[in-house]
């Protein structure tokens, strides 16, 4: 295995343009944010938040700061409402498995949607050993969740609703707001967490005008550094601590403060919400080139998800008939172009994608799917790159399929 991957890498050797489409799995940081992490690790403010000296001082003085800037973009009542976490993988298994046990005595029925992100499809599944059921919500062929669906799921033993307000696979904007007026009127005491990490900084997301008592964030998903999350709580909702330690400046997760990552995530969100129209658009416009010219050159495609407005504007997912998507990933990359094929995660347990599957996607059309993320990091020549490569690189493998009769 590492003698191929060497292999694969010299074959890399003398590629002069780069794109970075794989920002669902991980992200390239920009100077900007680096810039602002760095003094964080041996110049200033490197001391543990909670000791009583200059450093210690420092560190809480900026992690205080951080904590309001994301409040703030998160549309947060106050800065208390905000705890830090490793990843948003950290922070959905705190939103589930700390509300869940708050409640366990108010009943054992979790619900969620059939395409949520595969940690909260793992998490919920693993509160199984605990006495919790899952209902999962179905959603149309572009990824909406049925609401009469989930109206009928809620019950006086429902303690928790999640359900993504961005897919992170199709890009689906799902109605959150609406979805959480239907989960309080049948049910007050229901939890509603929302993992807003597609969301963020691509959307407007406030979360006290949805409503939810939870969401969570991501980094990395806005070109900040990976290992860094935000979980937002609503003033009022009690939780039980899922992990045990020393106590910093965050109640629900214990441990010394990350200062550079939170630093680092901070500055991703300041460059993401300062001009956010204008990126914003950027974004969107970016997006529908590169669709657009695949479209105009290749047939037998299917657009995955919605359209327009309905969908995320970073957000592009093809399924590429007769071409399997893994060959396709290896293909681009030999020319510079990094894709993904559906989800990493996805992808390691060699399965087609739940999402697409759940859209209604058979197996092939699933196994050939494309999913690339455009960033303002990104320029028209970078997309124009994508468009010259993808098409050859496409009926190169078509060819091969053809000759061989393989489908």
């Amino acid at each position: 295995m590492v003698e191929n991957v060497k292999e694969l890498l010299k074959l890399h050797e003398s590629i002069t343009h780069e794109v970075y489409l794989d920002n669902e799995n991980s992200t390239i940081v920009p100077q900007e944010v680096l810039d602002a992490m760095l003094p964080y690790y041996n110049k200033k403010a490197y001391g543990n938040p909670t000791l009583t000296h200059k450093p210690g001082w420092e560190a809480f003085e900026t992690i205080m700061g951080c904590f309001g800037k994301i409040s703030k973009y998160m549309g947060a009542k106050n800065l208390e409402e905000i705890t830090f976490t490793p990843s948003e993988t950290e922070a959905n298994n705190l939103a589930i498995m700390a509300s869940c046990f708050a409640q366990k005595d108010k009943g054992k029925k979790i619900v969620i949607s059939e395409i949520e992100p595969i940690n909260v499809l793992q998490v919920t599944e693993m509160m199984s050993k605990f006495g919790f059921s899952t209902t999962k919500i179905p959603v149309n062929s572009e990824g909406f969740i049925n609401l009469e669906k989930l109206k009928e799921a809620i019950d006086s033993q429902t303690v928790l609703v999640s359900i993504a307000a961005v897919n992170n696979e199709v890009g689906t904007i799902q109605p959150i707001k609406e979805a959480v007026d239907i989960v309080k009127t049948k049910n007050p005491n229901t939890l509603f967490h929302t993992d807003a990490s597609d969301a963020y900084g691509r959307i407007p997301l406030n979360v006290q005008q949805l409503g939810v008592d939870m969401a969570t964030v991501s980094s990395f998903k806005i070109q900040g550094p990976r290992g860094i999350g935000a979980f937002y709580l609503k003033e009022g909702v009690n939780l039980e601590r899922i992990l045990e330690g020393p106590i910093g400046t965050q109640k629900l997760w214990p441990g010394v403060e990350n200062t550079p990552l939170i630093v680092g995530f901070t500055k991703a969100s300041e460059l993401a919400f300062t001009d956010f129209e204008a990126n914003v658009a950027k974004l969107r416009g970016l997006r529908d080139k590169l669709v657009d010219g695949i479209f105009n050159e290749l047939t037998d495609l299917r657009f995955n998800g919605p359209k327009g407005d309905k969908r995320s504007p970073d957000n592009a997912n093809i399924s590429i008939l007769r071409c399997e998507g893994e060959a396709l990933t290896i293909e681009l990359s030999l020319k510079g172009v990094y894709v993904s094929s559906g989800s990493a995660c996805s992808r390691r347990l060699l399965q087609p994608s739940h999402v697409l599957i759940a859209i209604g996607r058979i197996f092939e059309e699933a196994h050939g799917s494309i999913l690339m993320k455009v960033t303002r990091s990104h320029t028209e020549d970078d997309i124009s790159y994508v468009l010259d490569v993808l098409p050859s690189a496409v009926n190169r493998i078509r060819g091969i399929v053809g000759s061989t009769g393989v489908h």
